[in-house]
Parts: C-alpha cells; structure tokens; sequence
C-alpha cells in the first residue's frame, strides 16, 4: 500500500486481531458539520461531593456505605449486571439458543478525590490502581468458576458513565467474551502459522515504522493501531509479552502508570477538555492455561472527533456494513505525539 493511498484516498485496512474490515474515508473530513453538538462538559468538581455515591464514607444508592477510604477502593456493584447464581436451563431450539449465565461485577474507585481522573492524578495514585486492577483480577480469577475477567473504565457522560467519581469496573464471566474470544481465535491461528505472537509481531513493525506511535517507555508503547476505528483510538502494548495483568512485573507497573498518565494527559490536552473514553484491558482466559500466543493490551475508544463538542457517531454503513473512519491512523498519532505532557489545567 502506498503512502498515497494512505493519506489521500478512500481505502480499507485489515484487523488481525478481529478479522475484520475498516473503511478509511479521509476525504471527509472536509464537509461541513451540521449534526449534533454536545454540551459544555461541567465546571470544575469539588474535591468531596456530599451527594456522589462513589466518594468516601457516602451511602451508595445500593444502602451501603462507603469506609472513609484515602486512596483506592473495590467494592461490590450494586446493580450488577451478572449474579453470582443463575437460574434457568440452556436452550437449543433450531436455530434459537439460550444458556444461563452468572459472573461477578464489581466497581473500582481509582481515588478518594471526586475530582480527578487519570489525566491529573500523581503516577503514585495510577500505579495504586494498577495494582488494585492487577489484584482484583487475581482473586476473581481463582475462582474455579470464573472463565474471563474484563477491567474497563467509561469515563465521561459522553460514554454512559453515570458518575463523574474516577473508577472502573471489573465484569468476570463463566464464559470467555465475544471479543476477547475472537481475538484469541486470531492470536492463536498466528501463533501456529509464524511461532511467534501476533501483537509482539506488530508492535515490532510500528516501532520500526513510528508514523503510528504515540508515546513510550522502556516497558510499554501507545500506537494508533493501523486499523483504528475510533478517531482517536489506541493500543496499549507491553514490551515483554506479558498475558495479564497480575503478571506485571513492579517496574512494568510503574512504566505502565507513565505511561497511561502521559497519553491521558495527551488526550485532555488535544481539546483542552476532559476527554471521555472507553478503555478496556483483554488478558488470556482463566482457564488456568499457557496461553503462549496471548500478549495483554487496553484499548482507548474515545469518541471526540473535531472538537471537545462534535464526536463521532457509529450508524448507518457502520451499523449496517462495516467500521468506517476519516481521520487517518497516521494523522491522529501525529496530532496525539505532538501533544505537551504537561496538562492544560497546569498550565501557568
């Protein structure tokens, strides 16, 4: 493929990970914006919110209160979306089936401050919620029961996040996920074929390349992936192949708090806004396997496109063919790479 092509005109690149398809549309991005605009994101939050369910030594909606916590805190979700116990039997009826599920939810307060996000905490405080991550997912995945623990966080009103109070949640199911079974079909069938793993053999070209990166640090690398679908997307890549995050070595831990400060930062910094977000991590399945063709990774899906007002809307041949983009891979790492890593709201 040539840079022309790239850059310049309508054109589809491939996901290895997914096995799919993603049309790039770059042209586009010259007409006019006459959709939906989104409102001003709130003012600036107190430090304590009285009323936030999520901050210290509140009572959360669920009639539990909160321990007056000073740092991280977990605690069970009080509306799951999956229950320890499943009633019901599987269904197999033609071509409808059905089968019982149960799973664990739980909800992760990265700080006691209801103010802050990942962006304007201190490193310390990221790498006390990496480790809260890397822990929770541990004891879930002892569970004999337990097949897949998904960590992600929904930041922003923009994303459905309910409350401004940073946290994340943690879902751990019997069954492996869509996803994160799809890409392990692939990393799988990669690994057979070359002997190697899929992403390592990735992250090696686009560090060769570099028009696609981001950041990176001596432990981690954030590229744009090639096949983003998301305007802004990106990859969270471990140097060593590492397949989950309890398995994070201490150092591997603090480069990881670097280096998610640096791209939130980046991204706060693009619109001069709290950036909303999807992020999730994909890890190996608790199946107590090997899994040598796993390597962990986070994916950030924000939907910003223009402005901190104008996002990006996944409808129409979306929805009903397949992902199509405007910004390209390379122009979005560009517009992210030159970003300052100091925040905006540090700014003198």
């Amino acid at each position: 493929m040539t840079r022309d092509l790239e850059v310049g005109g309508p054109h589809r690149r491939y996901n290895p990970l997914l096995d799919e398809w993603v049309l790039v549309s770059p042209q586009r991005l010259a007409r006019p914006w006459q959709g939906q605009i989104e409102p001003a994101a709130p003012g600036d939050l107190p430090p304590y919110d009285p009323d936030c369910y999520l901050c210290p030594g509140n009572l959360r909606a669920g009639g539990a209160r909160n321990p007056a916590y000073d740092s991280t805190f977990a605690f069970d979700n009080d509306f799951p979306a999956l229950l320890p116990e499943s009633s019901g039997a599987e269904i197999r009826d033609g071509l409808l089936a059905a089968a019982p599920e149960r799973g664990l939810c739980r909800v992760v307060c990265f700080s006691s401050r209801h103010d802050l996000t990942l962006a304007q905490m201190d490193p310390a405080g990221i790498r006390a919620t990496i480790d809260l991550f890397a822990g929770e997912a541990a004891g879930l995945a002892a569970q004999p029961w337990i097949g897949y623990v998904q960590v992600f966080e929904n930041k922003g009103a923009m994303m459905g996040c309910s409350n401004p109070h940073p946290h994340g949640q943690i879902w751990a199911t019997t069954h492996v996920p869509s996803l994160p079974a799809r890409k392990g079909i692939m990393q799988r069938a990669y690994f057979r074929a070359h002997g190697t793993d899929l992403l390592g053999d990735y992250l090696a070209q686009e560090v060769q390349a570099g028009d696609r990166m981001v950041c990176a640090n001596d432990a981690w690398v954030v590229i744009v992936p090639y096949w983003a679908v998301w305007p802004f997307e990106t990859l969270v890549v471990p140097r060593r192949q590492v397949r989950d995050l309890p398995s994070l070595a201490d150092g591997e831990r603090d480069a990881l708090a670097d280096i998610l400060k640096r791209l939130t930062v980046r991204y706060d910094n693009l619109f001069a806004c709290s950036f909303p977000y999807s992020m999730g991590w994909h890890a190996r399945p608790c199946d107590g396997e090997e899994h040598p063709h796993w390597r962990l990774h986070a994916t950030f899906m924000p939907p910003l496109l223009r402005s901190s007002s104008v996002q990006k809307f996944l409808v129409g041949y979306e929805l009903a063919a397949e992902p199509q983009r405007d910004l390209t891979a390379e122009d979005a790492a560009a517009r992210l790479r030159a970003m300052p890593e100091r925040h905006y709201r540090d700014a003198d």
